[in-house]
């Protein structure tokens, strides 16, 4: 597999100098079931919208269809574990956009790593022809709110019941 260029993370700080990210691939299926030891209720909840106390297998079964191309994901990893992981799915409808969706496992969010994953999977959703991602976030998640706040700062959102969703132009503005 292919290790993706990570010159972001070098502009956030060394925190990151260790980070690998690289396409999800099929020896990957432990690994994520190990993050799961380090993600909270919370993180669990904003990102699957429902309680869970562990990554739903549904979540990890997804992972492994995936095509690579219509269906990405990106990890990142720092020796043999997952931190985060970033994923697109293309609208099958408007094969210009696409769902995108991010989990970091608790102890390294807030330190830059989910905008890092979001930046490469948006370089290569953008050479594959999408030019819009759809993003779902719970209003309770004010740490991904402030993301996209900050990433994109003219995008405007609707909201339903308890989530706001997001039309995001790529690629990502500098």
């Amino acid at each position: 597999m292919k290790q993706l260029d990570v010159g972001s993370a070098a502009r956030i700080g060394a925190v990151l100098d260790d980070v690998r990210i690289r396409p999800y691939g099929v020896t990957d299926r432990d690994r994520v079931r190990r993050m799961s030891d380090r993600l909270s209720a919370a993180s669990l909840y904003t990102r699957f919208f429902s309680g869970t106390p562990r990554l739903p297998d549904h979540y990890i079964r997804h992972l492994e269809g995936l095509d690579h191309w219509d269906r990405e994901a990106l990890v990142a990893l720092d020796g043999d574990e997952i931190l985060g992981i970033a994923e697109y799915v293309r609208d099958t409808a408007r094969a210009w956009r696409a769902d995108l969706a991010v989990l970091v496992a608790d102890p390294w969010q807030r330190r830059g790593l989910g905008r890092v994953l979001v930046g490469c999977l948006s370089e290569l959703a953008g050479r594959r022809g999408i030019t819009e991602f759809d993003a779902d976030v719970v209003l309770t998640n004010r740490q991904a709110l402030m993301f996209v706040r900050s990433g994109w700062p003219a995008a405007r959102s609707s909201t339903d019941g308890g989530s706001a969703h997001f039309r995001l132009p790529l690629p990502v503005p500098a």
